[in-house]
C-alpha cells in the first residue's frame, strides 16, 4: 500500500503509543507457561506480537484480546500442547528466536516457519546453544527458517554470545527455565534486559553480575497483572521528526525508559537534542514517563561498538537526522543490519540516494555528510516496517510530497504509525 506524505511546517501535540515489542512478546511467553491467568494491558499492537499470540494459541493456550488489553490464561511449565499445524512466525524473528527457546523445553517436535523475508534470515546462533543443551534442530541449509524443533529434557548450559543478541540471549534463557540447573549467559555487550526483568516479575530465580546473567530452571511461575509501557523504539521516530522539523513541539506520553534501551535519548541529547523526560516511575521493573521534544539541529557523531549494538533498530531514523545535521553521522560495527527484514544499510542508502543525500556505505554501516536537504522523489520500503516510517520522516523534510511504496509494512510493528504522524501535523 503506496503512502503519500507531505512537508509540514512544524509537529505539535501529544501522542500516547502501543505497548513496547520486546517486553509484550515476553510478558506473553511467560505468561502462557505460568500457572493461571495473566492480565496484560497496552499489549503492542503490531502483527509481530500477533504472530507470538497465534503461535500460542496453536500450542493450547487460550488467549483473550480487548482492544489493547490481552488475557492470557497460563497451562504451567508442561502445559503446551502439540500443535496440529505449523507454527506462523509471519514477520516476526522475536517470535522465533525466543519462543524456540520454549519449544526447545517440550517433549514433542514443532515445525515454526514464516514469511519470505524471515525465511532468509538466519537462525544457526539460536540453534547452536539449544542443540548443546539437547534440543535436536533441522533448518533449511542448516541455519534457514523454517524450522523443525525436537524438544526433550534440557541440560543447563554456560554459553557465551558470539555477538550481542537480546533475542538469543532471551532464548536461551527461556531454554534454561527447563533445565534442571543452572543456565548461564554472558554477553560481549550489554543488550536490553527486559528478560531478566520479566523474569523475576513471573517468578524466576534471575542472578545477573555484569554482563552474566543466570537462570535457575524448573521454577513455578506465577501469572500477574501488568501494564506495557509505550514501545520507545516506535517514539524514535516522532522523536526525530519533531527534532527535525523547525518550530515543532511533541509530548510522547508513558513511553518506556529502561535504561538499556535508553541509549537513543542519551545518544540524542549528546549531539544537542532538546529532549526532558517529564517524570519517571517504575511498574513491574520497567521505568516509564512522558517525553518532551523540541526541534533542534544536532551537531552530528559517530555510532560505533556497544553504542551500535544499543541503537541497532533506531540507526535508520537516525540516518535521516545525520543527513540534516553539522557534521553528518557515521555508523561502524553495524553488519546486523545486513540480515534484518531487508539489507538495511542498502535499502536506506537506495532511498536516501532517491532524495538526493550523499550516502557511503561499506560492509559494517556507511558515512553521511552533514547539511544536506531532503528532495522529493518516490521511495520504497522495501517491506520493511522501519524503513517505511523512517522514509516518512525524511519526507517531512523533504521539498515536495513523497509517495512510500509498500508503506503498509509499518503495520509489522506499528499499525498506528501513519495516523498519529497525521495527528501532530494537522
Amino acid at each position: 500500500m503506496p503512502q503519500l506524505v507531505r512537508p509540514v511546517s512544524k509537529l505539535a501535540g501529544a501522542i500516547s503509543l502501543p505497548g513496547d515489542k520486546s517486553i509484550s512478546h515476553r510478558y506473553a511467553m511467560l505468561a502462557a507457561i505460568a500457572g493461571g491467568p495473566s492480565v496484560i494491558d497496552n499489549f503492542a499492537s503490531g502483527a509481530d506480537c500477533a504472530s507470538t499470540l497465534g503461535a500460542l494459541e496453536r500450542l493450547g493456550v487460550r488467549v483473550e484480546r480487548d482492544g489493547r488489553r490481552v488475557v492470557i490464561h497460563g497451562v504451567g511449565l508442561e502445559g503446551l500442547r502439540p500443535p496440529s499445524v505449523t507454527l506462523d512466525a509471519g514477520n516476526s524473528g522475536s517470535t522465533m528466536r525466543m519462543l524456540a527457546g520454549i519449544l526447545a523445553g517440550q517433549s514433542f517436535l514443532t515445525r515454526m516457519a514464516g514469511d519470505e523475508s524471515l525465511s532468509r534470515r538466519p537462525m544457526d546462533r539460536i540453534i547452536r546453544p539449544l542443540e548443546a543443551m539437547g534440543a535436536r534442530i533441522r533448518a533449511r541449509e542448516g541455519r534457514y527458517p523454517p524450522l523443525e524443533i525436537q524438544g526433550g529434557a534440557l541440560n543447563p548450559i554456560d554459553y557465551a554470545l558470539p555477538v550481542a543478541s537480546a533475542q538469543v540471549k532471551t532464548c536461551v534463557l527461556f531454554a534454561g527455565l527447563y533445565a534442571q540447573g543452572v543456565t548461564t549467559v554472558h554477553e560481549p555487550t550489554r543488550t536490553r534486559d527486559h528478560t531478566e526483568i520479566a523474569l523475576r516479575e513471573f517468578g524466576a530465580e534471575v542472578a545477573v553480575c555484569g554482563r552474566s546473567i543466570s537462570v535457575r530452571g524448573r521454577p513455578s511461575l506465577k501469572a500477574r497483572v501488568l501494564r506495557v509501557p509505550g514501545d520507545l523504539s516506535s517514539a524514535a521516530f516522532f522523536v526525530a521528526a519533531a527534532l527535525l522539523v523547525p518550530e515543532s513541539e511533541i509530548v510522547i506520553e508513558e513511553v518506556g525508559l529502561n535504561p538499556t534501551r535508553a541509549a537513543l535519548l542519551d545518544f540524542l541529547v549528546s549531539q544537542g537534542a532538546d529532549i526532558r523526560i517529564l517524570g519517571i516511575e517504575q511498574r513491574a521493573g520497567e521505568p516509564f514517563g512522558h517525553v518532551r521534544v523540541r526541534s533542534t539541529r544536532l551537531r552530528g557523531g559517530v555510532i560505533e561498538g556497544e553504542l551500535t549494538a544499543a541503537l541497532i533498530d533506531e540507526i535508520p531514523v537516525l540516518a535521516v537526522l545525520g543527513a540534516a545535521s553539522q557534521d553528518g553521522l557515521v555508523v561502524r560495527d553495524a553488519a546486523e543490519l545486513r540480515i534484518k527484514e531487508t539489507d538495511r544499510i542498502a535499502t536506506l542508502a537506495e532511498n536516501l540516494r532517491r532524495m538526493g543525500v550523499r550516502i557511503e556505505t561499506r560492509p559494517d554501516g556507511f558515512q553521511i555528510p552533514g547539511g544536506q536537504r531532503f528532495r522529493a522523489a518516490r521511495l520504497d520500503s522495501f517491506g520493511d516496517h522501519r524503513i517505511a516510517m523512517a522514509c516518512a520522516v525524511a519526507a517531512l523534510a523533504a521539498d515536495d510530497a513523497c509517495l512510500i511504496e509498500n508503506a503498509g509494512a509499518a503495520a509489522v510493528s506499528f499499525p498506528e504509525f501513519f495516523d498519529l504522524l497525521h495527528e501532530l501535523t494537522r
